[in-house]
């Protein structure tokens, strides 16, 4: 298994799906203007900037991970040609760090913000409240929707390098 392919492929993977952030931001983008052109309600009005804040959110999140890993591209190539052991240990290590953030920020606190938010609907009757309750569960629900296929990917792509990793210690001790 050639771990500088599987390290590429998983990339690009990760610029294909980093995309949706980018789009959902603009969504959300749409939507505040939309708010804001054709609102006429109080609810209506307070939509506009929660959605316009959830946008940027969204947009930010998407063009970071998307350059960040467009640059891990070519990062990879260099390192893996430089040290492949060094290479293969640094990648399982930042995947397992990945994988912990994603249990903790992902799966866990995400979770408890959209119950806050639900919460917050629930007991506070105001239009702004409301608005930024509703536009924060969409936005986290997105965020859940996408890091949920990027936690599956890098689970993936960890075990391959694991995979990797055990061969090359059975080679080395032959």
């Amino acid at each position: 298994m050639d771990i500088l392919k599987t390290a590429t492929d998983w990339a690009k993977a990760e610029l294909f799906s980093t995309p949706f952030f980018i789009l959902f931001g603009l969504v959300f983008m749409a939507a505040s203007l939309g708010f804001w052109q054709l609102g006429k309600t109080e609810i209506s009005k307070a939509y506009i900037i929660p959605t316009v804040v959830a946008g940027v959110l969204l947009l930010t999140i998407g063009l970071g991970l998307f350059f960040t890993n467009k640059s891990r591209i070519k990062e990879f190539e260099t390192a893996y040609n430089k040290d492949k052991s060094a290479f293969l240990e640094s990648e399982i290590v930042r995947a397992e760090s990945t994988l912990k953030e994603y249990r903790t920020i992902v799966f866990k606190a995400i979770p408890i913000i959209i119950i806050v938010a639900a919460l917050l609907i629930i007991f506070i009757d105001s239009p702004t409240w409301r608005a930024i309750s509703i536009t924060t569960i969409a936005m986290m629900i997105v965020i859940l929707l996408v890091d949920g296929t990027a936690h599956a990917r890098i689970e993936t792509y960890k075990k391959q390098l694991e995979l990797v990793n055990k061969q090359e210690n059975l080679n080395l001790k032959k």
